[in-house]
C-alpha cells in the first residue's frame, strides 16, 4: 500500500495514527518507508511525504483497508491530510 500524502493537521493526524495504526498492524501491516526527506528526480513529482506500508498479502492489505473499523477512521485521515493512495500486489 503506497500513500502520497500531505499532513494538513498535525493534531488531527496524531488522532488519526493512534486509532489506525493498531489496526493495520493487527492486519498485519508494516511500514517499510515513512518519508522525513524527498529529493525530486524525475517528471516533476514532488510529494510532500510518502509512506509505503507492507501486508502479508494484497487480499490482507485489501481486507485491512476496506474493513469496517478502517473506514471509520477515514474521517479523522481526510481531516488530517490530502492524498492519494494505491494498493499494489508484486510477483517478486
Amino acid at each position: 500500500m503506497i500513500f502520497e500524502l500531505e499532513i494538513t493537521d498535525q493534531e488531527a493526524w496524531a488522532a488519526y495514527r493512534e486509532v489506525a495504526g493498531p489496526l493495520m498492524a493487527a492486519a498485519g501491516g508494516r511500514f517499510i518507508v515513512r518519508s522525513d526527506r524527498i529529493e525530486p528526480l524525475e517528471g516533476g513529482w514532488n510529494p510532500k511525504g510518502l509512506s509505503v506500508v507492507e501486508f502479508p498479502s494484497f487480499e490482507a492489505a485489501h481486507d485491512f483497508y476496506h474493513s469496517e473499523a478502517y473506514k471509520a477512521t477515514l474521517p479523522l485521515r481526510e481531516k488530517a491530510s490530502r492524498g492519494r493512495g494505491v494498493l499494489v500486489g508484486s510477483s517478486l
